[in-house]
């Protein structure tokens, strides 16, 4: 496999906003087929590592799908929008300064803090289960404008799933990947069992 023949037929692939944000680099010693790191704001770009020797061993289809699904967990993840968390972040940043300015230590701390916790609960929804089921659920919306079926996407996108845990010697599935598997498995009508919302 040519990796940027690839790389080039990965681009129009993608939806628009995803040849916007990320940059797809090829990272032949990287343990993994394909990998992101949680993109930070100030990130203006969000590359994805592709280890090309371990990636030509899925199948276009399942290449197709695993992108789509990471560009669309990539470009998910949001870190200014209206949101409960971004304002106390804002009000954490804001108070600090204003207790800077007054040199006020203990308000200092207390602020920082606030803004702390912000921050965490903001990665940890973008981490969450929910946000990786969305991930897959707009991926597959997304390849059926490629021209795939919903549950010939739900089915190449779960296939892809067992075949890199294999490529990458996992001998079993993590509980987030069981979960999407389970969904998968739902949409594309192989089971009749979904995952609750609660969850």
């Amino acid at each position: 496999m040519e990796p940027i023949a690839e790389i080039r037929r990965l681009y129009d692939t993608m939806p628009a906003s995803g040849r916007i944000m990320t940059k797809i680099l090829s990272k032949p010693e990287q343990a993994k087929v394909i990998d992101v790191s949680f993109p930070l704001p100030w990130n203006r770009e969000r590359p994805i590592y592709i280890n090309f020797d371990l990636w030509r061993r899925l199948t276009k289809p399942q290449r197709d799908l695993i992108l789509l699904r990471t560009v669309c967990w990539l470009t998910g993840v949001r870190w200014f929008k209206p949101d409960i968390y971004q304002g106390i972040a804002i009000a954490g940043i804001l108070g600090a300064l204003v207790e800077f300015w007054q040199t006020d230590p203990v308000g200092v701390v207390v602020a920082g803090g606030l803004t702390s916790l912000a921050v965490y609960r903001i990665t940890a929804i973008n981490h969450s289960q929910h946000s990786e089921l969305n991930a897959d659920e707009t991926a597959i919306k997304v390849a059926q404008r490629r021209g795939y079926s919903e549950a010939e996407a739900a089915q190449h996108l779960l296939s892809a799933i067992e075949t890199v845990t294999k490529i990458e010697g996992r001998n079993v599935l993590n509980f987030h990947e069981l979960i999407r598997c389970q969904n998968l498995r739902a949409i594309a009508g192989l089971s009749s069992v979904g995952v609750p919302n609660k969850l």
